[in-house]
């Protein structure tokens, strides 16, 4: 049977909550970002295709510019597309021919599961770094690279503390500076995250870390959320002051240590940024591909507005 004759689009408000979050749970490649709680905080509007009874799932997180409506990716979302057990790629393919001819631009990210022929003219390569955490500390710590090496040591001279479960908004103060340099978030976006922070840290899905000075002045800071056996690194606050002493490879290093031979990824969440690639690398984080999907059907007079 074609599967696109049981591909249904759905509106936000005919989405079965509980049955969507199921095919979220079961799925074999579940991530964080697919919840309908965590869509419901982070994209300005969601709707979805729905193969069968929830067999397979896509959310379209969508937006209106100019009376035009348009897929994008929300803000700390890295990855969404194709959700469902054992997606091959006829699957993937309807999944893809069946997104509303309605949404005129296409600007989102697929899965790591959600492949293409790497020659495909609406998708580009994209790449995170994971790390599985289920081996003991010093097996893994044979894998860090001599500059992680040098700065964590670098840090341990100062006599850091390691505290997590403090307020999220001394990670917001300077995740706020550091993403000013971005500008691609806004203060909704930032108070929609701190929301969802606080319905995950209810649920045992998030905590804050960092790494403190012997004086109390917080160096090196971060959020994760924790979903499918995974650890998000998802929102990273450094003081300045912290950059020159190691402080943010401490803090990783200590993540590592405390969760290590549990059954848990450390997902970095990218990057295609050379010295963030190198930091994640440092730490013998492997390379995952995934791939972003770009498709322009604006009217010509108004390509050069997505490019």
């Amino acid at each position: 049977m074609c599967a696109s004759q049981n591909i249904r689009y759905l509106t936000h408000t005919q989405i079965d909550k509980a049955k969507w979050d199921q095919c979220i749970h079961q799925s074999y490649n579940g991530l964080i970002y697919a919840y309908s709680f965590y869509l419901d905080s982070m994209a300005k509007n969601w709707d979805a295709l729905v193969l069968n009874d929830y067999e397979y799932v896509m959310p379209l997180t969508w937006n209106k510019k100019y009376g035009i409506k348009y897929l994008y990716q929300p803000f700390l979302t890295a990855q969404l597309g194709i959700f469902g057990k054992d997606i091959n790629s006829e699957t993937q393919n309807q999944f893809l021919s069946n997104i509303p001819k309605n949404f005129r631009f296409v600007d989102i990210m697929l899965n790591s599961s959600n492949q293409f022929n790497t020659h495909s003219k609406f998708s580009l390569q994209r790449t995170n770094f994971s790390l599985l955490l289920n081996y003991d500390y010093e097996t893994l710590k044979q894998h860090f690279n001599e500059n992680t090496k040098r700065n964590i040591r670098k840090a341990q001279s100062i006599k850091y503390i390691y505290q997590k479960g403090f307020s999220i908004n001394k990670v917001i103060e300077f995740a706020r500076l550091q993403l000013k340099t971005q500008g691609t978030q806004t203060d909704r976006d930032i108070e929609r995250f701190n929301e969802l922070y606080e319905m995950l840290r209810q649920k045992n899905m998030a905590n804050t870390y960092g790494i403190f000075s012997n004086t109390g002045v917080l160096l090196s800071s971060c959020v994760f959320f924790f979903s499918h056996n995974r650890a998000y690194y998802i929102l990273v606050g450094n003081n300045p002051e912290g950059r020159n002493i190691g402080a943010s490879h401490a803090l990783i290093n200590e993540f590592i240590k405390e969760y290590s031979g549990k059954n848990i990824i450390l997902d970095f969440e990218g990057s295609d940024i050379t010295t963030l690639a190198n930091f994640y690398r440092g730490f013998g984080a492997r390379e995952e591909k995934y791939f972003h999907l770009k498709i322009n059907r604006l009217p010509f007079y108004l390509k050069w507005i997505k490019g």
